[in-house]
């Protein structure tokens, strides 16, 4: 099975999760959220900086979980929605 390319509003919707997500970090250290959330610190900094706009749900799920970032917050962002669950619905 091919994978069909990334249109522009999903690739849009990976750098807003990635920047949230980046937010969400802050100052603590890549490697140690990384390592929380069972990824590597590369597939993270790609997450982040939009290189990787579509991570598994599992990802992120574990990520929400190491950030403290409830999904529907991140599934939120990545619809759009500034925060709320409204979005998601």
């Amino acid at each position: 099975m091919v994978r069909q390319p990334l249109t522009p509003q999903q690739l849009e919707a990976g750098r807003r999760l990635g920047s949230r997500l980046r937010r969400a970090r802050a100052d603590r250290d890549l490697v140690e959220v990384a390592n929380a959330a069972g990824i590597s610190p590369e597939t993270l900094r790609k997450i982040e900086t939009g290189r990787l706009p579509s991570p598994g749900f599992g990802t992120i799920v574990c990520l929400g979980a190491a950030l403290d970032v409830p999904v529907q917050e991140l599934a939120a962002t990545w619809h759009g929605a500034e925060v709320g669950l409204e979005a998601v619905s």
